[in-house]
């Protein structure tokens, strides 16, 4: 069933405020994945906060002319049957959800992807994006980095402390 007028404005009303929010729009081709693959893969996206949307393509580059940081994006390679991942907490959530899911459906493969800034990733710059380390990983990485030489200092003087003790005793006495 097509689309009224006022429902095509909605749709590009909604994918317009996505595309301000998100950090990283990954878009990717779904062509012969089934119905039940792509609702797993929505169910799996929004664990990381990820939200993925099929939507015409025709209705996102009008989404895209709307937002002055997207005017000028090349939109040749929006083509064929896309689907459009959205997240505005995390940079790279969008692509490594995609990137999980196609290991096991090999069916879903990038394009590339817009970032919030409006530049154009192609789908190489995608897939070294979706391998990165998670935020939440990258920030706990940097904790535990800053954290260790604490634990040196600590663990240094601990294993020291009986001989630095005993070396006080004598010397006391």
């Amino acid at each position: 069933m097509p689309l009224t007028k006022a429902k095509k404005e909605q749709v590009v009303s909604d994918v317009s405020d996505l595309l301000k929010e998100s950090k990283l729009t990954v878009v990717a081709k779904y062509q012969g994945t089934s119905v039940k693959d792509m609702q797993a893969l929505r169910r799996q996206a929004r664990d990381n906060g990820t939200q993925v949307k099929v939507v015409k393509n025709r209705l996102v580059i009008q989404a895209l002319k709307n937002l002055e940081q997207f005017k000028d994006v090349d939109t040749s390679e929006l083509e064929g049957m896309l689907t459009y991942a959205f997240n505005k907490e995390d940079e790279v959530a969008p692509a490594q959800a995609i990137a999980q899911f196609a290991k096991d459906k090999p069916t879903l493969e990038f394009v590339g992807a817009l970032s919030a800034e409006g530049k154009w990733l192609n789908a190489t710059e995608v897939k070294t994006l979706s391998e990165l380390p998670s935020k939440p990983v990258l920030i706990a990485s940097v904790i535990s980095l800053l954290g260790s030489p604490i634990r040196s200092v600590i663990s240094a003087s601990s294993g020291h402390l009986p001989a630095i003790l005993s070396a006080l005793e004598t010397k006391a006495s």
